[in-house]
């Protein structure tokens, strides 16, 4: 470990970094199984890429956008393209894990997590989520000065109000229970338990630094999770199954062969094909498509898409699907991923607790030159 970091100029968290993102190969030392070996080609191809660009500004600008690791985390993390909840993997957790029994896991909870509630809403949807989410942050306590276990309390009771807000039915069941009796579909019930534990947290996504950057001000939980959860209803992060919900439609419109032809004669990507972290394909949305039997139109979809392209389905599709088969109601897919992953969004906040420090990143100027005064 010290000569790789020697050689890299990196902390050992960016060596643990490199690794877990399959960027450096590791192997037990066999004259010593308490030490690691890291492969030498894979340290000095690493080293090269590092000479270029190393300005104070260069290395500002790519630690922020994701070059590099800049918040150390024991969440989540990926390895060999799997993702691993505190050293647990994720596909394996979701076969039989609750939402509840995860979320004890990520939060590291010393009681049981428990989801009930009896709060009711109006409109089940991602406004009455907001909203809910919106009254709770403006009148909130700040996180500063309380206890762990008390702050877990509190998150429950937001993610039980998330959930109902989204269209659970109120009570003490799991909850994944309560949201398929909410909409409709209680057969739907172990699909969703699935889905949502899949979706649980993704390492450090903009949403979760988003909600690190307001646990970091003391800002209340509610005001945190509405952080966090306001970046995840980007097209380009947690709605991105809307994308995909509305290629489906044109399915039915136009069929497979022509919607794929518009979109690959003018070179325009199809939403929820590809990932960057999953080169050789997500594996949430193997585990999640393998349990169900999706539409025979969007099947072919999928497989010529796949055929056509070299891009594999991800989660995106898997929930799309899933919304689409079982007649789910329109804002179910997002609803499942903002639930899910407000338990990840929390965990961050609560990590974040731990640093004690602002996250203030500081601005490279490049406008117009200040005019100077006297």
């Amino acid at each position: 470990m010290d000569e790789a970091c020697s050689h890299l100029g990196v902390r050992p968290q960016t060596v643990y970094a490199y690794v877990s993102r399959g960027k450096i190969e590791v192997m037990s030392d066999p004259a010593d199984t308490r030490r690691s070996l890291y492969r030498a080609e894979d340290v000095a191809t690493l080293a090269r890429r590092k000479q270029a660009g190393r300005k104070h500004e260069t290395l500002a600008a790519n630690t922020l956008f994701g070059a590099e690791p800049s918040i150390p985390t024991a969440i989540s993390t990926f390895v060999r393209e799997r993702l691993y909840y505190r050293g647990h993997d994720a596909v394996t957790l979701a076969g039989s894990a609750t939402l509840e029994e995860a979320a004890n896991l990520l939060w590291e909870a010393a009681q049981p997590v428990d989801f009930s509630s009896s709060a009711r809403v109006g409109q089940p949807g991602r406004v009455a989520a907001f909203k809910a989410l919106a009254e709770l942050a403006a009148t909130g306590h700040s996180t500063h000065g309380r206890m762990t276990r008390v702050l877990h309390g509190e998150g429950q009771r937001l993610v039980g109000l998330l959930a109902n807000a989204f269209g659970a039915q109120p009570g003490t069941q799991p909850l994944h229970m309560r949201l398929a009796r909410g909409w409709g579909q209680p057969a739907v019930a172990e699909l969703l338990r699935t889905a949502m534990v899949l979706l649980l947290d993704h390492e450090l996504t903009s949403s979760a630094f988003a909600s690190r950057i307001a646990a970091s001000t003391g800002a209340s939980l509610p005001a945190c999770l509405l952080s966090g959860l306001t970046t995840l209803s980007g097209p380009l992060h947690g709605d991105a199954s809307g994308r995909v919900k509305a290629l489906f439609s044109e399915l039915d419109r136009q069929g497979e062969d022509e919607v794929l032809a518009h979109h690959l004669s003018i070179g325009q990507p199809l939403a929820g094909f590809g990932h960057h972290l999953y080169p050789d394909g997500d594996p949430r949305a193997t585990a999640l498509l393998s349990l169900f039997d999706p539409p025979p139109v969007i099947a072919r979809f999928v497989e010529k898409a796949t055929r056509l392209t070299g891009l594999q389905p991800n989660i995106d599709v898997a929930l799309a699907a899933l919304v689409t088969h079982y007649d789910l109601p329109d804002d179910a897919a997002f609803g499942m991923f903002a639930t899910a992953r407000s338990v990840g969004l929390l965990a961050h906040s609560l990590e974040q607790l731990n640093v004690g420090q602002v996250i203030r990143p500081r601005g490279r100027y490049v406008g117009k030159v200040p005019e100077r005064t006297g």
